[in-house]
């Protein structure tokens, strides 16, 4: 081999770098660089050939770019390190390595060196961020090359461990950026307290999509050691039906978090067992992760994110699975919460609304009786007066009317308390009843046939009487009329004032109580009340949910 002056030699040097370093500058495709670079080292040094390897985390070494001075292309081919060769000596020490007479090296990235008629090379290591990522070489056909080559060359590997940090901190910007756009849309559905279900299908494609996974799926560990799909997404065909339950046991992915309660992989499906192992592998997946789901530090569930690819799932699958596994046990806190206060409010409105029902019972059966007795006492007495006695029948006829109008403050009482026509006769008469003791007109329209579920009676007739109190005695109301219709499943009412507005849930304690009474039976409950033009109060309420939430006769 033969070049030019020194001056020239750093010069052509210069040059090269220069045109390899403006690749990097502007962020060309690594593919890019390695080309540039290899040939770039090739011409300058003058080899024959010259190419560039990575080394692969199973003990391979592959080529990504290849020049040759000669016609026929370099291989691009992929071979296991190994014996006593340039590749496997780079890799073993980290250092810049040459063979001087490859007939003396061995293994199999020697003969595919030797088969391609390299005779003598310099190899040096291709670090990126103090890791060893692979190695340049340059080889000669003849003769050994110069002294120097090694830091030759070294130079142009520097720029190839800086083009491949920089094209792996731009992979890693966008893997963050849209890692974090996912998160926040699955955060929404969790802040706005979507469904559950909603939020861990979304947190099932979401977390698929964003990890290269064919497959994901969300699973309910149960106390009898089954677990139970939820939620589930596949990219290649129909995913696991929701509601599909297995048993655990055996060696497979969800059986490993159900015991140990960490994360855990699986990076080869055809070793393992178990009734769960079958699905996963009639799905087609080949690897697999899986991160347990901890609500409030109990262990509820797994969620898992597949392949059918070979290769195993990248090293920080758990980890991001994990940012995902967070916002599902959030939805499903809120939601247990959420069942949970639902549940207590209908068991206090329930149990309100029982000792209502034996208030008013016992008045009736007991103090209202004996007033009723002790009335007719009196008139008895008053008839059996003898003539004479006037100022006594006076006073008696005094106490008599006076135990009438305690009878009559007595019923009144009981009726607000849990009105009987209510539970006799039904919504129609009761509020009939309601609107013909109104101090106001009410007109009233009634669309609904028969009875309805006890609790939605009890919450339309609480909320007439509310609003009627309310617009005859604070807004000053001179009309109000009443709309009820039961139609497709749902009760729909609206009570309408004409008077001067102004109401709120601050202030106004019984509105409070209706609508915690709405929504305890799944309900809503609206209110319009702009100062000055009047009030109209709004309930929908399912009536097949209530159906199955029917408050006992008595829960005292």
């Amino acid at each position: 081999m033969s070049g030019g002056t020194g001056d020239d030699r750093v010069a052509g040097e210069q040059a090269a770098l220069r045109r390899v370093a403006t690749l990097v500058a502007r962020g060309a495709p690594p593919a890019d660089v390695f080309a540039a670079v290899t040939e770039e080292a090739g011409r300058l040094l003058e080899a024959d050939h010259a190419a560039m390897g990575r080394y692969d985390p199973d003990g391979a070494r592959t080529v990504v770019a290849a020049w040759t001075r000669t016609c026929a292309p370099y291989p691009m081919d992929r071979a296991k390190l190994g014996g006593q060769n340039l590749h496997t000596k780079v890799f073993e020490t980290g250092m810049a390595a040459r063979i001087d007479d490859h007939d003396r090296a061995s293994g199999p990235v020697a003969d595919a060196v030797r088969g391609f008629g390299v005779r003598a090379a310099v190899g040096v290591p291709v670090s990126v961020e103090g890791r060893l990522w692979g190695v340049m070489i340059v080889g000669s056909r003849d003769e050994p090359l110069p002294e120097g080559t090694e830091a030759r060359l070294a130079r142009f590997t520097e720029l190839v461990g800086t083009a491949i940090a920089n094209a792996q901190a731009r992979v890693e910007l966008r893997e963050f950026a849209e890692e974090q756009a996912a998160l926040r849309r699955v955060a929404t559905l969790v802040a706005r307290a979507a469904p559950p279900a909603e939020v861990l299908n979304a947190v099932s494609e979401e977390a698929a999509r964003l990890l290269h996974a064919e497959h994901a799926t969300m699973g309910r560990y149960s106390p009898d050691g089954s677990r139970t799909v939820v939620a589930s997404w596949d990219s290649t065909g129909p995913p696991f039906p929701v509601g599909t339950r297995w048993k655990l046991g055996g060696h497979n992915l969800h059986t490993k978090v159900f015991q140990t309660g960490q994360a855990a992989r699986i990076d080869d499906y055809t070793s393992t067992s178990g009734e769960v192992a079958e699905a996963v592998r009639g799905y087609g997946i080949r690897t697999a992760v899986g991160v347990p789901v901890s609500v409030e530090g109990r262990l509820w569930g797994v969620m898992m994110v597949g392949s059918s690819r070979t290769e195993p799932l990248p090293a920080d699958t758990e980890a991001r699975l994990a940012g995902f596994t967070e916002l599902a046990a959030t939805a499903i806190a809120n939601a247990e919460a959420q069942a949970a206060l639902t549940a207590s409010r209908a068991r206090i409105v329930a149990t309100a609304d029982a000792t209502r029902r034996r208030i008013e019972r016992d008045l009736h059966d007991g103090a209202q009786q004996r007033l009723v007795s002790l009335a007719l006492d009196l008139r008895a007495a008053q008839a059996a007066a003898p003539p004479g006695t006037g100022d006594l029948a006076q006073e008696l006829d005094r106490l008599a009317t006076g135990m009438d109008d305690v009878l009559d403050d007595l019923r009144e009482i009981a009726r607000g308390l849990h009105p009987a026509i209510l539970a006799h006769g039904g919504l129609r008469p009761a509020l009939r009843t309601l609107a013909r003791r109104c101090a106001i007109p009410v007109r009233l329209d009634i669309q609904v046939d028969g009875r309805l579920p006890e609790p939605i009676e009890i919450a339309a007739y609480y909320t007439v009487s509310e609003a009627l109190t309310n617009a005859a005695k604070h807004a000053y109301a001179t009309a109000v009329e009443v709309d009820v219709v039961a139609s497709d499943g749902v009760l729909h009412l609206r009570v309408r004032d004409d008077g001067h507005g102004g109401a709120d849930f601050v202030h106004g304690s019984g509105l409070v109580g209706l609508r915690d009474r709405t929504e305890v039976l799944g309900g809503r409950l609206q209110l319009r009340s702009p100062p000055g033009a009047g009030t109209t109060l709004e309930i929908t309420l399912p009536l097949d949910e209530a159906s199955a939430r029917r408050q006992p006769d008595d829960a005292g």
